[in-house]
């Protein structure tokens, strides 16, 4: 809807943050989701949608996007990969910036082309990126010829095109790697054989070589048109003058009369399930992923965006209970996800992954699927779901106490989803008080019926991508539809092991403050503890919501032979796995939920430390446990068993299926190394040498000193409240 009067910002926010609360509190969910006050949408007369937005992060600059319904869906047969091709036209000469003019113009002004100014192509969209300066009104007024110019002033010139085609083939060539080799292969498969199935972006070596000029210029007057396109602009300029700017120079568009229709295509709803096995020379272990695919569910309705919010709650439990079971002595398997979202298109999927320890395709599919019947049948608990409200209602507050420090593109990109997707782009300041209003209505039979839903034996795939060595080894697709047709038969309610004891059993003595200098010319001050340890402190308003910590001391792994390096260099990693005091680290996981509280120690070669964040509210939390990794390290066999047989599981699936890139680096490395053993990649048997006891030993020599450690807290904090901590 075309707006033609707008009050002031500030005005137009207070009303919508005094509507909010009225709204989430009466909660008709069936009102359509507002758009984002604090931007101006519009459409203009030829069609096209524009995106206005004040925003000063980063200061006197501005992302300009233009975000386009056309990518390789709507190509014909003879123009495969012809969408992603005009992408790269729009770089070789425009009507106001002939050949090269445009990159050269633009990198005269700051602008590198690839880190700055750069393009993508995929199967629904074509969007173009330009961050451009405000403080020059030049260049800045300029950059809106740069977007007219892509809209529908490409001059597609022969000799441009001829040059190209070697930089696209280069692109495939470079391109085609185990993924894209497998993709090419299961995508017919699982996708139905619609039209997604049959494009794949780059397109194809012969029509890249082969077609004639007209061709990519009629397929850019097709589809480049203004009901196709919208223009976004987000940053620090005046918006009166934006808009101005936009209605003026790209409402004289011409609106393309009778326009080809732009089809929004189906893939083909089948019975039963589809199974892919693919191998590849370079595939270095086994996936094995199971997609359950369903309309994708469009956010129209605030009743819409309460189902995303219980998908998301789903998600984060789904995922917690997979990543649990790898905390065990012999985890099931490397790694598994999986849950609910976008698939492709307008469709969404469940989709259930895992990556198979060798020789263990059975057990490690069947672990997944068991969770995931489990939950069909018996359903999270309370426990589970409470901590999930905690967590999404903690960053989602988050993400609302930096709404002033969001970064330009992140707004942008909002708006791309908006246009091309139908995503909603409510903004935060409406969006964080709805989830207030609605995580404490949203009971445990509605997110446990998400999986009765979407978990179905219907319109299903399966996908198994392994290594070529192994194909023999590989299940059959009567092997696999057999193991997923007989998961869960055996699995128990689930037991949910709640923490309650605080994370300090007892309160640490505090110590005091020997020494306090000022640095002026830093913003730092610097304490000196009672210990001997150091503390540098900068107060900064960078983010609203964080304090940076990291701490260091001189050592690690150089001061060890080579009897005891890998003892040293797993060192931080087992007391991670381990967890810290009386928690284990499924634990402390469950613990820190709810908290923005993140600190881990690290062994480098030169040094040790920690690094981690925290809001200012859950500071103490953060300092609390980074004394427990000092004073408390925990030691948990079982867990550093499974973790060390998963390391040496991934060891021997790379060694045994050589990547070219990983050959090449790992030679590199070994050769500037001087074929030092430090330099040398890690091999399998490497792991044998690691042992829990001694490796907690070297990482007590490591910590143990805390007169030997600078600490650093740089944020949202002030000097006098934070030293008392």
């Amino acid at each position: 809807m075309r707006k033609r009067h707008f009050r002031p910002l500030a005005l137009t926010t207070l009303a919508a943050l005094l509507s909010v609360s009225a709204l989430a509190q009466t909660a008709e969910l069936s009102k359509p989701v507002p758009f984002d006050p604090l931007t101006r949408k519009g459409t203009l007369p030829n069609g096209m949608t524009y995106y206005v937005r004040k925003n000063t992060e980063p200061k006197n600059r501005a992302h300009l996007m233009l975000a386009t319904r056309v990518g390789a869906v709507l190509e014909d047969d003879a123009e495969n990969g012809l969408a992603h091709f005009t992408e790269h036209m729009a770089f070789n000469g425009t009507k106001n910036f002939p050949k090269n003019e445009l990159v050269s113009f633009l990198q005269k002004n700051g602008i590198k082309f690839g880190d700055d100014l750069n393009a993508f192509t995929s199967f629904d969209q074509t969007v173009y990126m330009l961050p451009v300066p405000t403080d020059s009104q030049a260049v800045f007024r300029r950059a809106f010829d740069v977007l007219e110019d892509w809209a529908h002033n490409l001059l597609m010139d022969e000799e441009e095109i001829n040059k190209e085609r070697g930089v696209i083939l280069e692109e495939l060539r470079g391109g085609k790697g185990a993924q894209q080799r497998m993709r090419d292969k299961f995508f017919p498969i699982i996708l139905n054989g619609s039209q997604y199935a049959k494009r794949n972006v780059i397109g194809t070596e012969e029509i890249l070589k082969n077609f004639k000029p007209e061709t990519i210029r009629n397929f850019y007057k097709t589809w480049y048109r203004p009901d196709l396109q919208a223009l976004i602009a987000v940053g620090d300029f005046d918006v009166d003058a934006v808009e101005k700017i936009i209605k003026d120079q790209f409402g004289a568009i011409p609106a393309v009369s009778n326009a080809k229709p732009r089809t929004d295509y189906e893939i083909p709803v089948h019975p039963g399930t589809k199974v892919a096995i693919v191998t590849d020379s370079e595939q270095p272990n086994t996936i094995i992923q199971v997609l359950h695919k369903h309309p994708k569910l469009m956010e129209k309705t605030l009743a819409d965006s309460r189902e995303l919010i219980k998908r998301n709650l789903f998600n984060a439990m789904f995922n917690t209970r997979l990543q649990d079971l790898t905390k065990t002595a012999d985890p099931p398997f490397l790694g598994g996800g999986g849950g609910l979202g976008g698939f492709i298109g307008k469709y969404d999927a469940f989709t259930i992954g895992v990556a198979v320890k060798s020789g263990a395709q059975e057990r490690g599919l069947k672990a997944v699927l068991d969770e995931a019947a489990r939950i069909q049948k018996f359903g999270f608990v309370a426990t589970e779901l409470d901590r999930a409200k905690q967590q999404l209602l903690t960053g989602t507050e988050k993400r609302f106490k930096e709404k002033d420090k969001t970064a330009s593109q992140q707004l942008a990109f909002q708006y791309v989803s908006n246009f091309v997707d139908g995503a909603s782009s409510i903004g935060i300041e409406t969006y964080f008080p709805f989830v207030q209003a609605q995580l404490p209505g949203i009971t445990l039979a509605e997110v446990n019926a998400i999986a009765a839903k979407y978990i179905t034996k219907e319109n299903r795939a399966v996908i198994v991508m392994g290594p070529e060595k192994d194909k023999d080894k590989l299940p059959t697709e009567s092997q696999l539809l057999g193991w997923i047709d007989n998961a869960g038969k055996d699995v128990t309610a689930y037991v949910d092991e709640v923490v309650t004891a605080p994370l300090l059993a007892t309160a640490p003595k505090a110590g005091k403050v020997t020494s306090k200098k000022a640095i002026a010319e830093l913003g730092v001050t610097e304490l000196t503890l009672s210990n001997g340890l150091r503390v540098v402190l900068k107060p900064t308003d960078f983010k609203n919501d964080e304090i940076l910590i990291s701490a260091y001391s001189p050592g690690g792994t150089s001061l060890y032979s080579m009897k005891d390096y890998f003892n040293a260099d797993y060192s931080n990693g087992l007391a991670i796995q381990s967890g810290v005091a009386d928690f284990s680290q499924k634990q402390l996981r469950k613990y820190l939920t709810g908290k923005v509280a993140n600190v881990s120690p690290y062994v480098g070669e030169l040094s040790e430390g920690f690094g981690g964040s925290a809001s200012p509210k859950d500071l103490e939390t953060a300092l609390q446990l980074l004394y427990a990794y000092v004073t408390k390290p925990r030691k948990d066999p079982d867990v550093v068993k499974g973790y060390l047989s998963n390391e040496r599981d991934g060891l021997e699936q790379q060694e045994a299926t050589p990547q070219p890139q990983k050959v090449f680096y790992d030679t590199l490395t070994a050769v500037l190394g001087g074929y030092n053993p430090r330099r040398m990649p890690m091999k399998p048997a490497d792991i044998d040498k690691i042992s829990l006891d001694p490796s907690m030993k070297i990482y007590d020599e490591r910590f143990g000193n805390a007169s030997d450690f600078t600490y650093f807290f740089v944020g949202n904090f002030k000097v006098e409240e934070i030293t008392p901590l």
